[in-house]
């Protein structure tokens, strides 16, 4: 079974998946996180990661045997496209408006006849030594295709989008649906809960996945499975790496351990 098939598998005998967002270029960060998480989110939309990093952070989580999803920049083939021909296992689109947007968007990710994803596959074909109708069978099978409900115009047509086929997954963006609805950064204001809510019932209703992208947060992670999120992108390698040092400047300063601080000293 494939990484992503086995990512399936878990969310459906209901076993929360929870992964972190990648944004350092050195592949050696996935390598390292990849022993603890369940999921990699490798993120091109809020770092400066180009297709050669890109690649690196690819095959390491090949070698690990853990999903590797890719938040592209946009939406638009030519964001897709390439990324998928890298090996990636799946694809999250933020931004996404219209349904129109998320039809185009299952579209780039399968081949004809299921989609318009042209040919030319590199890593996941074994560079073309997998024969060409077997590979394009698994590759339509296997691509894990999500989309994020993060604007006001999402939300208002989420009953249409969970509902195109092919779609795998919606994933929340609490903090820009927030600032969507006009208030930013309050994810726990009523009219971003109840949008919450409404997108989760949505997805559950349509059969599909519901996941949401978050800062380091153990206490919003439980919040957002215990209301039905099954897969949770749980802040950021550079995220962790402040945390860290602050943790262990505030724990030094103030002269004392706590809690937590004796794993800094591995």
């Amino acid at each position: 079974m494939s990484p992503i098939e086995r990512f399936r598998e878990a969310m459906r005998a209901g076993r929360l998946q929870v992964g972190t967002g990648i944004g350092f270029s050195d592949p050696l960060v996935s390598d390292a996180l990849a022993g603890s998480l369940d999921f990699l989110w490798i993120d091109l939309e809020h770092s400066p990661l180009g297709p050669e990093a890109l690649a690196g952070h690819l095959l390491a989580a090949r070698a690990r045997a853990k999903p590797a999803i890719v938040r592209v920049p946009a939406v638009g083939t030519a964001f897709v496209k390439p990324i998928l021909d890298l090996g990636a296992d799946g694809i999250v689109v933020p931004q996404v408006r219209t349904v129109e947007e998320v039809r185009q968007t299952v579209a780039d990710c399968h081949y004809p006849p299921a989609g318009t994803r042209g040919f030319g596959p590199r890593v996941p074909s074994n560079y073309n030594r997998v024969p060409t109708r077997e590979f394009v069978a698994a590759a339509n099978r296997d691509v894990f295709v999500a989309v994020m409900i993060e604007t006001a115009e999402a939300l208002a047509a989420i009953d249409e989008i969970v509902r195109v086929p092919g779609l795998d997954s919606v994933v929340i963006g609490p903090w820009d649906l927030s600032g969507s609805l006009g208030v930013l950064g309050d994810v726990e204001h009523l009219r971003v809960v109840e949008a919450i809510g409404r997108v989760i019932a949505a997805a559950r209703k349509a059969g599909i996945f519901v996941g949401s992208g978050m800062g380091v947060s153990a206490d919003y992670a439980l919040t957002m499975a215990a209301r039905g999120c099954q897969w949770l992108q749980v802040g950021g390698d550079h995220g962790y790496l402040v945390w860290a040092a602050d943790q262990l400047m505030a724990a030094i300063r103030a002269g004392g351990r706590r809690e937590g601080d004796a794993g800094l000293q591995r």
